[in-house]
């Protein structure tokens, strides 16, 4: 496949002309997967040399571009919250005003977070302790609790796409959903789908993914994974990001999970300080607004980057840590590549060498589409990003079970109880 003068696999279309990933594990003729260091070997040697001077400098530049927003706003906009009755104008001009610094503020500061991020990947410079130092001081600004997510999102890469060992984003299963062995829709989102209709329920997708999913997922409520740190089933415990006793972690890591949450609950006491100090308004306006968008940023590469369904997800007997690097999707995403540092457009090669520094990600991306796409092997999804955010949310809601090979169903296709009572 692909071998040869013979013409490159590339990522097919179907007849709606929706994207459908290349690779099929269950096809006769799929291509055998090449090795971590056969993909490593076609990637230019110093993709992988961190820089103190770029990490630093895009880390200013970031911050930079935050405090400028704040300071433009600030000459534009007030705090004091007009009487929607009697300044029903001025009421919805402060309404639109900081919704647009919600947004642009949130998407400027999910940049910071990306860095913090690769410094939890040890992509930020070649000493584990500066990167540390850097990622723990801008995580805890955005009430991330460094360690902990730095610990579960270090599984989410050594796991991707594993049924069962996985972390976040972990398919639910059609009895996690509400659906008995026959598809019989019998509680929880099954009943809500019927309950609310197509279009509804994707809008409630989009809405619990990108609002709540960040801070659920940190309490342990959604989108963890089925075992715990000791390799056996969860079973309903609670496996949060908060206790140095939750069974996410090794006993060892108590310190710095505990020093984590400290920080966490310090910097929610100072804003609620400042909320007492100068009222809850301002203080929602400069901080809450942008905080929920750039979680919800955050959720969307997660989402949007792992989830189609063409994608395979993988039982125990059938993972392997190629199959689940390779299993991860590009996407283009516009102008936030800039701010975002193209964690969307080169996550593919993310999850291949995730110490690689995010600013040779385009040219290591480069060089990898070129050797995995002839193969079949290169997922690339060039719809728009709120378009495929539209149909994951419509055709992405659950897997058959947890061996073997398993892709996303939709409920969309699920027959209505009352169609069911009609036949």
């Amino acid at each position: 496949m692909g071998k040869g003068g013979q013409q490159p696999v590339l990522a097919s279309q179907t007849n709606d002309n929706v994207w459908k990933s290349p690779y099929n594990p269950l096809a006769k003729d799929a291509p055998e997967l090449p090795t971590k260091g056969q993909i490593r070997a076609v990637i230019p040697k110093e993709c992988f040399q961190r820089s103190y001077f770029w990490s630093l400098f895009y880390t200013a530049r970031d911050l930079a571009m935050a405090g400028a927003f704040v300071y433009a706003t600030s000459q534009v906009l007030s705090t004091d919250l007009p009487n929607v009755l009697e300044q029903p104008t001025e009421f919805a001009t402060f309404v639109a005003g900081w919704s647009f610094y919600a947004f642009w503020m949130g998407t400027i500061m999910t940049g910071p977070w990306v860095i913090a991020h690769e410094c939890g990947h040890g992509a930020f410079s070649d000493s584990q302790d500066f990167n540390d130092l850097v990622g723990f001081i801008l995580h805890q600004f955005l009430l991330v609790p460094y360690y902990a997510w730095q610990y579960t999102h270090a599984k989410h890469h050594r796991r991707t796409n594993h049924l069962v060992d996985g972390e976040s984003h972990v398919p639910p299963t059609k009895e996690d959903n509400g659906l008995s062995e026959n598809l019989e829709r019998q509680t929880f989102y099954a009943v809500m789908h019927e309950a609310m209709g197509d279009g509804a329920f994707a809008a409630f997708q989009i809405w619990t993914h990108l609002f709540l999913g960040w801070p659920l997922y940190l309490m342990g409520f959604a989108s963890t994974g089925r075992l715990g740190n000791d390799g056996k089933p969860l079973e309903g415990d609670i496996a949060d990001h908060f206790r140095p006793t939750s069974r996410m972690f090794p006993g060892k890591l108590s310190g710095k999970i505990i020093l984590s949450t400290a920080t966490v609950l310090a910097s929610l006491a100072g804003l609620g300080y400042l909320m007492y100090e100068y009222g809850a308004v301002p203080v929602i306006c400069w901080y809450w607004g942008p905080y929920f968008f750039t979680n919800a940023w955050l959720v969307l590469y997660t989402w949007l980057q792992h989830t189609d369904p063409s994608i395979p997800h993988y039982g125990e007997g059938e993972w392997t840590w190629v199959k689940g690097a390779l299993s991860t999707i590009d996407r283009p995403y516009g102008i936030f590549d800039f701010f975002h540092h193209t964690i969307g457009s080169t996550h593919v090669v993310h999850h291949l060498f995730h110490e690689m520094p995010w600013y040779n990600a385009g040219i290591a991306t480069k060089a990898v589409k070129e050797y995995l796409e002839p193969k079949g092997l290169y997922n690339y999804d060039p719809t728009f990003w709120v378009l495929a955010m539209w149909r994951i949310a419509r055709t992405c809601h659950y897997v058959d079970g947890t061996e073997g090979i398993q892709y996303f169903h939709s409920l969309e296709d699920v027959p209505l109880t009352k169609d069911r009572k009609k036949d």
